[in-house]
């Protein structure tokens, strides 16, 4: 499977958290809450006659605005290992709808503010490490 492939699954298994947005493209004009996925790295080789890739993928969830009192209750939401998680959801389907072996989420970091244009959003950025065939 292509990595198109397997961040359309991210994506997609995203979908299932209610009122989250999904991107497999970076936005021009986002509209948070809003989750963007993107390839991070590619690490090779990690089988016997490169029989297993490692794609490691970022997905930024773009919270709401920083002065929002609800962004941070919502970013505790997201980072919770229960329902409405961006865990629970990612892994909820490991294989991505087909496009992958298996995938996990295997950290949150970067939980802040970014600026986007002249708007400071509260934002956390999570680790999705999917593994493939070569």
């Amino acid at each position: 499977m292509t990595i198109q492939d397997m961040r359309t699954g991210i994506t997609t298994n995203l979908g299932t958290i209610s009122g989250l947005r999904t991107s497999v493209d970076i936005p021009d004009n986002p509209n948070p809450p809003q989750a963007v996925v993107g390839l991070q790295s590619v690490i090779y080789d990690q089988a016997f006659q490169n029989g297993l890739v490692l794609y490691n993928f970022q997905v930024t969830v773009l919270i709401g605005r920083a002065s929002d009192r609800w962004a941070q209750r919502l970013a505790d939401t997201y980072t919770d290992v229960g329902a409405g998680g961006i865990k629970g959801a990612i892994e909820s389907d490991s294989t991505l709808g087909g496009a992958a072996v298996d995938c996990r989420v295997s950290e949150m970091s970067n939980l802040g503010t970014v600026s986007l244009g002249e708007v400071l959003y509260l934002a956390a950025d999570f680790t999705v490490q999917v593994y493939n065939t070569a």
